[in-house]
């Protein structure tokens, strides 16, 4: 949903697939029951799936899960950042964790023999488990930015935060000659990051490239319709901040506050 979204396009309909070896079929009620109630709080409806019960190819106990979305949106309302022009400002909307993205690296640092259990509730946490940490649920950002959609032009262009990081996927939208300046002193990360960086004596640059670091979506906006989307953001229930701008040069994205 939020990978349609940044193209300002609405979800349709979805599909799903799992692929498993020997899953209960309680199991597989609970994973549907899961995709059900995520599609209904997006309006989304669930059409239809596929199992495949291939025992040679996946180990006892492992399910492969695989979805499929189509969205639409006028073509006159499509927002690619062709509208992104130096002196907009960059808004960055809180994220509550990995959001399904870095978890390969997230459990060679966290789990396994000599480290942590999902039980464990390191001082880091605050009180927050290991595994609740690492499975909180990616959050839609569809009915806050929505709302910013309809009400006029002043967004010039989005990117979802996923794989990559920040200067992987915000660099996707920028038009030639505009460059990103994002200051990460401005981005509330959440504490499951630091933990992964301590753990696992990861570099700050290699820590943006690889999560999101608490800036799941960004919006770019113009200079004088960013206090208006900031108002709506946050008395909507979503946090979010300035993190940067859109300045004349050579396309790209700068991080601010790593050396």
């Amino acid at each position: 949903v939020n990978d349609l979204l940044a193209l300002g396009a609405g979800p349709l309909f979805f599909l799903d697939y799992i692929g498993y070896s020997d899953l209960p079929p309680e199991k597989i009620a609970d994973i549907v029951s899961g995709l059900s109630a995520a599609c209904i709080e997006n309006g989304v409806a669930l059409i239809g799936g596929e199992t495949a019960q291939m025992p040679d190819i996946y180990s006892p106990g492992d399910f492969d899960l695989v979805g499929f979305i189509v969205g639409k949106c006028p073509e006159e309302k499509l927002v690619t950042g062709e509208a992104i022009r130096p002196g907009d400002l960059l808004i960055a909307l809180n994220s509550n964790g990995l959001q399904t993205n870095g978890f390969s690296l997230a459990r060679k640092v966290l789990l396994g023999p000599d480290k942590f259990a999902p039980d464990d509730r390191p001082e880091k946490l605050h009180g927050e488990s290991v595994g609740s940490a690492l499975l909180a649920v990616h959050p839609s950002y569809l009915r806050p930015v929505s709302e910013l959609l309809l009400s006029g032009d002043g967004i010039h262009g989005m990117a979802h935060i996923t794989g990559g990081g920040i200067p992987g996927n915000l660099v996707r939208v920028l038009p030639e000659g505009c460059l990103a300046k994002v200051d990460i002193s401005t981005i509330k990360s959440p504490p499951i990051f630091d933990l992964i960086q301590k753990e696992g004596n990861i570099p700050l640059n290699e820590m943006y490239r690889v999560f999101n670091m608490g800036a799941g979506y960004i919006l770019a906006v113009g200079r004088d319709y960013a206090e208006t989307a900031l108002d709506k953001l946050n008395n909507g229930g979503v946090g979010a901040a300035v993190c940067g701008e859109i300045i004349e040069g050579e396309k790209g994205v700068r991080l601010e506050g790593i050396d």
